[in-house]
């Protein structure tokens, strides 16, 4: 038997777990889960034969070299800030790795040791980072191996609450972490490439530029640039691509009513609220006002944001009882994004039977024999329900089917990488698509930003 260990059973292991049990005895494997929380644990295995749950403590030493000496292979599904710590206990005893997370610096600081010891760290192997890297390497490859010159590419994923869960105003629940959410966009200026020119957008202007694209069976989506568009130019091979964008996908609207909250001062994370446990949903919207002695809340918002009665905005707000004087933030010295949080958490949770839908949508823009060319590439997958959510599917998936590939030494790279080498996107995506995650490719006429070539 061949044992894996799983790091950590939060919500986005539902689907990894399942692939890996349904393949345990094909593939003699034994999935080893470790959890603070024994019992999140064992509730996910439900008694499988060839899975064994277990107490793990990541900041408990002795737990986590014990646990991870057991393993050929560690999945790491923790926080991104803590798999460091797990990365040098397998590269101290040998083992393979693989998570979802971004690569952090520490960890590119040990590539040279993980090739000394031919090991492999393969990560950003999820949806967002992963799923997209793997899609968009096959289709410029594809390009560059035909002749073709890119001289643009965009590239968005949304996970968003499918048609039939949309039950509010703002057409969107939280799939994944709410707090990323909530903080989305903060930290420094969006930065992209738009026909050569360099653009920037503060975060205070970021959710009113937002750009619009249409998925066939599912309609019109918005999305808003990420932070740092250019961190994948070199890696992509689009050093001197002409346009680079990469962005999250929201439901029309959303970014316009959120926006709300960023003009407010609501969705801020660097600053603490007195007596914030005891404050009203009311008292909190009215601590972002200015005093009056007599203009009620509702008024002085208002006027703030500058909202007629009649506007859908007002009725968004009112949705999420945000006026409300009976409900209490109940957390103490939050901050005002921690509160948000909160009041949003009301509504925009998951119900037991609601589906997800995660949206990735690519646009190709290139040059062939000396005429433009565009293909569209779009993939929708739709949840099961609250636990078998696709948030969970196109995390988990690759993640799974990678490290299977990695134990079968069917992928063979070493060093600390990412999916972004045909030997490890093609076979993924391949079995990809036997899970209904599937990418649909068009060609269609070049639109780009500047067909005419007008400075911009």
């Amino acid at each position: 038997m061949r044992t894996i260990l799983l790091i950590g059973a939060g919500k986005s292991t539902s689907y990894l777990l399942k692939f890996l049990i349904e393949k345990a005895n094909a593939e003699k494997l034994h999935i080893l889960v470790g959890d603070i929380n024994l019992d999140n644990a064992k509730s996910l295995l439900k008694e499988q034969p060839n899975c064994t749950a277990i107490k793990l403590d990541i900041f408990n030493e002795e737990e986590r070299k014990n646990a991870i000496k057991k393993a050929d292979l560690v999945i790491s599904m923790l926080p991104a800030r803590y798999h460091i710590e797990v990365a040098k206990d397998c590269l101290l005893y040998d083992k393979n790795m693989v998570t979802a997370s971004y690569v952090s610096k520490e960890m590119e600081a040990l590539d040279d040791k993980v090739k000394k010891k031919g090991l492999i760290f393969l990560n950003e192997i999820g949806v967002d980072p992963g799923i997209d890297h793997m899609s968009a390497m096959k289709v410029l490859d594809n390009i560059r191996n035909k002749g073709g010159k890119v001289i643009l590419f965009e590239s968005f994923t949304g996970g968003l609450v499918a048609p039939e869960s949309d039950t509010n105003l703002w057409n969107y629940k939280f799939t994944w972490n709410p707090r990323n959410v909530v903080v989305a966009g903060q930290g420094g200026a969006a930065m992209f490439i738009q026909e050569g020119n360099y653009k920037y957008i503060p975060y205070h202007k970021l959710f009113r530029r937002t750009e619009f694209l249409e998925i066939e069976g599912y309609g019109k989506f918005e999305g808003y640039a990420n932070r740092d568009s250019l961190k994948y130019r070199t890696a992509y091979g689009l050093d001197d691509v002409l346009t680079l964008y990469r962005g999250t996908i929201r439901r029309v609207g959303f970014s316009k009513a959120w926006n709300m909250f960023v003009q407010l001062g609501m969705t801020d994370d660097t600053f603490t609220i007195k007596e914030s446990e005891n404050m009203s949903y009311r008292q909190f919207v009215n601590s972002f006002l200015p005093y009056s002695p007599t203009d009620a809340v509702e008024l002085k918002l208002r006027h703030y944001l500058k909202i007629d009665q009649d506007d859908i905005m007002w009725d968004k707000l009112m949705e999420l009882d945000l006026f409300d004087d009976t409900k209490k933030i109940g957390i103490k010295n939050a901050t005002p994004a921690q509160a948000l949080q909160k009041i949003l958490e009301d509504h925009w949770l998951l119900d037991e039977t609601d589906k997800d839908m995660i949206v990735m949508y690519h646009k190709f823009g290139y040059i062939l024999d000396g005429k433009k060319h565009q293909i569209d590439s779009s993939m929708v997958t739709i949840g099961k329900d609250k636990t078998y959510t696709a948030m969970s599917k196109t995390v988990g998936l690759p993640l799974g089917i990678a490290a299977l590939k990695i134990l079968n030494k069917e992928i063979t790279a070493t060093g600390v990488v990412i999916p972004i080498h045909r030997d490890i996107y093609e076979p993924v995506l391949s079995e990809l698509e036997n899970h209904d995650i599937k990418f649909i490719e068009k060609d269609v006429p070049y639109m780009g930003y500047n067909p005419n070539n007008v400075a911009g």
